[in-house]
């Protein structure tokens, strides 16, 4: 029971459609995690700007959380000093830089959110 030539190109022409479908799927799938990752190397910004436009299902899709461990890893190791930054007060009188403080006495840095 042999299938018939026309049979044969049949399966042949589906199997390179599938082939095809695929290969576009996982080309598009590819293209759309490094534009997420070059994003998540922007600045926080511009990063949040991207993100406020792209809808909730591609968080589920695409594989945000690895791609956002590799592209937020810094480069500090334990020891460094921390990079200089500036922030505000928390009454927003004045703004505080951390290079001010550097000599004086040791620095704690706690970094998180209250609400």
């Amino acid at each position: 029971m042999s299938a018939t030539p026309d049979q044969s190109e049949k399966r042949t022409g589906k199997r390179r459609l599938w082939l095809r479908i695929v290969t576009v799927t996982v080309i598009v799938y590819a293209i759309l995690s490094a534009c997420l990752f070059m994003a998540m190397k922007q600045t926080p910004a511009a990063f949040g700007s991207v993100m406020s436009k792209l809808p909730m299902i591609s968080m589920m899709v695409l594989p945000f959380e690895p791609l956002w461990s590799i592209a937020r890893a810094g480069v500090l190791r334990a020891g460094d000093p921390a990079p200089d930054f500036r922030l505000q007060t928390y009454d927003k009188s004045s703004l505080v830089q951390l290079s001010s403080f550097r000599g004086d006495r040791p620095v704690v840095l706690i970094f998180g959110s209250y609400t």
